[in-house]
């Protein structure tokens, strides 16, 4: 499991400081990116390689309003690894372990020029796996 700290800044509020509901998803995918980073990948170079990984469906269950000024705690692992995607499951949770959103996210690892699937690139896929 990778944990990556977040930080509630006015701009992901709305008018009454709640956590504008769009923004959950920003705070997940933060996380996913960073998590790539600790594993030494570099998105930019996967992009050079016509690799992208892609949301193909998230859904997301909204349990408790996250505010203005919070330091919350975005936890994420694999639960599922196939040739071409994976599955995260994430929460957004507070030192207490109180749980402000639950997501499970499907991404895709494509040809960025063809726009279809292709298999993620092994030395990422064995990272997940050991990473989950």
């Amino acid at each position: 499991m990778f944990r990556w700290p977040i930080s509630v800044y006015y701009e992901d509020t709305d008018a009454g400081g709640v956590v504008y509901h769009s923004n959950y998803l920003k705070f997940f995918e933060r996380a996913r990116t960073e998590w790539l980073r600790a594993m030494g990948v570099s998105q930019s170079t996967l992009l050079a390689d016509d690799i992208a990984f892609v949301v193909k469906r998230a859904a997301l269950d909204f349990c408790k309003a996250a505010r203005f000024e919070q330091n919350l705690i975005v936890e994420t692992k694999v639960i599922q690894l196939k040739k071409a995607s994976l599955v995260f499951e994430q929460r957004l949770i507070d030192e207490q372990g109180v749980v402000y959103c639950e997501a499970e996210i499907l991404v895709a690892c494509i040809a960025l020029s063809r726009m279809r699937p292709q298999a993620i690139p092994q030395n990422i896929a064995q990272e997940f796996k050991v990473g989950s």
